[in-house]
């Protein structure tokens, strides 16, 4: 099974331009990081076999050759093909001074389908991660933890254009203070109420929290306030929770603090 065999995700345009060939299997050139990823780190050796993904629902498997991959179905009748999930769930936090890389890659792994970096007011100075750095461990993560999609990384932007965008579903604001806030658990429950949404959007600010400005221009555009719990939380440590629960509730598994089963 394809399930049981180590994973390199292949970008689509790589394994879209020889589709005339469709209907056999295909020898894929691999790149010098491929290489050393297969050798080096999985360990494997020529004629072992992997898997092959595209980042976009579809996989193969593959024998490992010298410098190349012989994919063992043909391009176009992919071993396993898996639709996009749904509804999908976007994190979107101010990146943390440390623990950004844990972050990304935790929240990655507990299956989200995008995560939207924020410039808050509040956000923390610093240089970041450095260039390319955090597309990289989202590209890890997704071959560790075997995802058919590959998590979309969002480009920075302001706090107040994310609140001011257009909504494809329910947007949830985590804030540390507040009072009669719903547990974030307890807000999804109340979606079951009507139809699945196409997708739910939870927002992180940054240390120290939202200020009273962003607060009010949430509020505005309809987003809705909740709690992650009576403690005040790091940013990475809310990020992971908030990330969790998400996934927990769109898997249809019980909630932790509700009586019954989420949708």
């Amino acid at each position: 099974m394809a399930r049981e065999l180590r994973r390199l995700l292949v970008a689509p345009a790589r394994l879209a331009a020889p589709l005339a060939q469709a209907g056999s299997p295909l020898r894929l050139e691999l790149e010098p990081a491929e290489r050393h990823y297969l050798a080096r780190v999985l360990r494997l050796r020529g004629g072992d076999r992997f898997a092959i993904g595209d980042g976009a629902g579809r996989l193969w498997t593959a024998r490992l050759l010298e410098s190349a991959a012989q994919l063992e179905q043909p391009l176009d009748r992919p071993l396993e093909v898996g639709a996009p999930p749904q509804p999908r769930l976007t994190l979107a936090a101010a990146l943390p001074r440390l623990d950004a890389e844990v972050l990304v890659r935790m929240a990655c792994e507990l299956g989200i389908d995008a995560l939207q970096l924020l410039q808050a007011e509040r956000s923390g100075g610093g240089q970041g991660p450095r260039p390319g750095r955090l597309e990289a461990i989202v590209r890890e993560a997704a071959e560790q933890c075997e995802r058919l999609w590959l998590p979309e990384l969002l480009a920075p932007r302001p706090v107040r254009e994310l609140f001011a965008a257009p909504a494809d579903g329910p947007r949830l604001l985590a804030c540390s203070r507040g009072e009669g806030l719903p547990l974030l658990d307890q807000a999804l429950v109340a979606l079951a109420v009507g139809a699945v949404p196409i997708g739910v959007t939870l927002a992180v600010g940054p240390e120290g929290g939202w200020s009273p400005a962003e607060q009010a221009a949430a509020s505005a555009a309809g987003w809705q306030s909740i709690s992650l719990g009576p403690t005040i939380l790091r940013v990475s440590t809310a990020a992971v929770a908030g990330a969790a629960i998400l996934s927990r509730w769109r898997l249809g598994l019980p909630c932790p603090s509700c009586s019954g089963p989420s949708p």
